[in-house]
């Protein structure tokens, strides 16, 4: 599903983001959007390159840039990401996918001059700095990052499996975005140039501004920065047919992991394509909440999965459907694999409900509202529109598309690419143990500083100096207190029709009675599993009729149930989330299925090093005894033994009132509020 995905709920449009736009004349194109609510600012460009611009033989250039380019260039040949740490950036990275590299930074108003320098210079001047040390240096962080994230990690190898197999040798996504170690070691620096010589140029990239601050001032740096950078040569973009496979192909492949897993690929569309709207709805249709179809039967009602997940991404040249399932103890993946097939059948024989689509399509279009409220999300989705769509302001256009998906349209989909040539690939638990493949240098952090350089010039004094600080005045907070004891905070936000809550009770993890740890996060994750009038699937239904999200979750110190709906739908999402929160019931099924899952959860947890040392850590530094010297999810001992009845104490002790507080953000006053708290709580 490609990330701008929305429909709107009763034919409502999207809010409008303004903004102007312009080229340099080296071919770079500029996006503006003005947000005076907070004095930041975001900076984000994109390069129209992945590694489907690669050829075979010469993989993971592009991830390798993400990397290097935080590595310094011509006019500050220094630790980029230690620098815009210091102008006060609250968001900095950089990522890779298939199709486009993006860098990011949102940093104080002030400092947009300095971020805009310092994204230009590492544009027209990185490679005037590129050293042998500096690539020998992130070659090895990026061996190390595939050796963490890939090689050793449960299932890590599953996407790089998939790609070689959907996919005749040498097509563009027939390798993943890390690469392969051989090519990354026989890559010279000539090599790594070339690459960047090619793709990283004005002409291929488009940079996004959105915030405060002055267009006038800001295209002056802009034009003063990026203007004198060379434009590049024009770009010939891979574009092979559609692939097509010939039958089922299986593939069984032995993993370092507790559960067998199945997954299920088709091929399907490029982003963009007339059929992609309605892929993505049956996606949402078949996974997508504790109603959906294969959540319903699969985790719940014949208990054979731990988890379920269908999904559709979609790229520039093609896209698959994916349904990924890990199998329960003493199920086989045969019986999923079948159970799959049932529901693909049932929704090929009879076209899904209006409802179900309804909630799929609600559920989009809150998710692309949701995604606006940060400058740093607008910038990313305006440059996302405009590298795939050439119109930064596509939100309206896709959505308009999404609406006119029709039951009819899923049952059609599903029999024209849900067919017998796909791939049906198996990762099982190994029968014998085998030692991790992490070398020592290989256990080092994969970041993208890598290895410290001694820096001996100062840098700083090439950096524009800072503007005056920002003025800026945190927004009203009211306070009142419900008849009820229970006190509420409200922030007024009016950008979006979003209001958003979240309940915070003083009991977490360090409530737990002794030897039952874990029980303040069970008694949580099991609010929404049902209610005095409403079943877990009522619960997940009717959240999705309105395109809400409800939550909840324990810590060592609280617990906290969130919520986030728009406007226009706060009556009834309001309705919901305090049904979840004062009339939990804990019905006795819904408590046997969760505590089957979690313990199989925490299994699962032992082919994961990082939860193995989080969990390590807590105990060696508090002690087994202290409260923080457990997992706040507990231990397969302490969840075995809980009690349906202990649960229910719990809540009755804990979830009250006295020992919470609301705080509430978004498109609301408190005199509108209040009465419906009264109501609700």
């Amino acid at each position: 599903m490609s990330t701008n995905a929305v429909h709107a709920q009763n034919g409502d449009r999207l809010p409008p983001i303004k903004y102007t736009e312009y080229k340099l004349k080296n071919g770079l194109r500029v996006i503006m959007h003005q947000d005076k609510s907070t004095p930041i600012v975001g900076v984000n460009v994109w390069y129209h390159v992945g590694s489907k611009n690669e050829t075979a033989g010469r993989t993971g250039f592009a991830h390798l840039f993400e990397h290097l380019m935080f590595q310094g260039s011509k006019n500050y040949d220094s630790d980029y990401l230690k620098v815009v740490d210091e102008l006060g950036a609250s968001t900095l990275n950089g990522s890779t996918n298939a199709d486009r590299t993006n860098y990011y930074e949102v940093v104080p108003s002030n400092q947009l001059e300095t971020a805009l320098f310092l994204e230009a210079d590492r544009m027209g001047n990185l490679l005037d700095a590129m050293t042998q040390e500096k690539l020998d240096n992130q070659r090895d962080v990026v061996k190390n990052e595939r050796r963490q994230n890939y090689d050793n990690q449960p299932y890590g190898t599953a996407g790089e499996k998939i790609a070689e197999i959907m996919y005749p040798q040498a097509h563009p996504y027939s390798w993943t975005t890390i690469g392969s170690l051989g090519d990354l070691t026989a890559a010279s620096q000539d090599d790594v140039k070339a690459f960047f010589r090619q793709f990283y140029v004005p002409n291929n990239a488009s940079l996004v501004i959105a915030g405060d601050f002055d267009p006038k001032t800001a295209k002056k740096w802009v034009e003063k920065y990026f203007g004198p950078i060379k434009k590049g040569n024009a770009i010939t973009r891979p574009n092979p047919a559609l692939p097509k496979l010939d039958g089922v192909i299986r593939k069984e492949y032995e993993d370092s992991v507790q559960l067998p897993r199945t997954y299920l690929v088709w091929h399907t569309v490029p982003l963009g394509h007339k059929d992609e709207a309605a892929l993505d709805i049956l996606s949402s249709i078949l996974s997508n909440g504790r109603g959906s179809r294969l959540q319903n039967s699969l985790v719940y009602d014949k208990q054979l999965v731990q988890d379920v997940n269908a999904g559709h991404p979609t790229r520039e040249i093609g896209g698959a459907f994916h349904i990924t399932a890990t199998a329960r103890p003493n199920k086989t993946l045969s019986e999923v694999e079948q159970e799959i097939n049932i529901e693909i059948e049932r929704i090929k024989r009879e076209p899904p409900t209006a409802d179900e689509v309804s909630r799929a399509l609600n559920r989009l279009e809150s998710q692309a509202i949701f995604g606006l409220q940060t400058v740093g999300g607008k910038a990313d989705q305006m440059n996302s529109n405009a590298t795939f769509y050439n119109k930064p302001d596509n939100f309206q256009a896709e959505l308009d598309e999404y609406r006119k998906v029709t039951p009819a349209d899923v049952q059609r989909v599903a029999n024209a690419y849900l067919i017998a040539n796909h791939l049906v690939m198996n990762f099982v638990p190994r029968k014998t143990k085998v030692a991790s493949q992490m070398s020592s240098a290989a256990n080092t952090a994969t970041t993208k500083a890598g290895k410290k350089r001694e820096i001996k010039q100062d840098y700083s004094k090439n950096l524009p100096k800072s503007g005056p600080d920002p003025k800026f005045t945190l927004p009203a907070m009211e306070k009142q207190k419900l008849s009820n004891g229970l006190e509420v905070w409200l922030v007024r936000q009016t950008e979006l029709p979003i209001v958003s809550m979240n309940m915070v009770f003083k009991s977490g993890g360090t409530a737990d009675p002794n030897g039952k740890s874990g029980l303040a996060s069970f008694t949580s994750s099991l609010l929404n599993s049902g209610t005095r009038s409403r079943s877990a699937i009522d619960i997940s239904n009717q959240l999705a009729d309105i395109g809400a999200g409800l939550n909840a979750g324990s810590g060592w110190d609280s617990a906290n149930v969130s919520m986030q709906t728009l406007t226009k739908n706060l009556d009834k999402a309001l309705d919901i989330y305090s049904d979840v929160i004062v009339n939990a019931t804990f019905p006795e099924k819904e408590f046997d299925t969760f505590r089957s899952r979690a313990l199989n959860g925490l299994r699962q947890r032992k082919d994961n090093a990082n939860a193995i040392a989080s969990v390590a850590y807590s105990t060696l530094l508090y002690g087994r005894n202290h409260p923080y010297g457990n997992s706040p999810g507990g231990d397969e001992a302490s969840v075995k033994s809980f009690k349906q009845s202990e649960i229910e104490n719990f809540y009755r002790t804990y979830y009250r009132p006295n020992n919470a507080v609301l705080i509430v953000s978004g498109d609301t006053t408190m005199n509108a509020l209040k009465p419906k708290l009264e109501k609700a709580f």
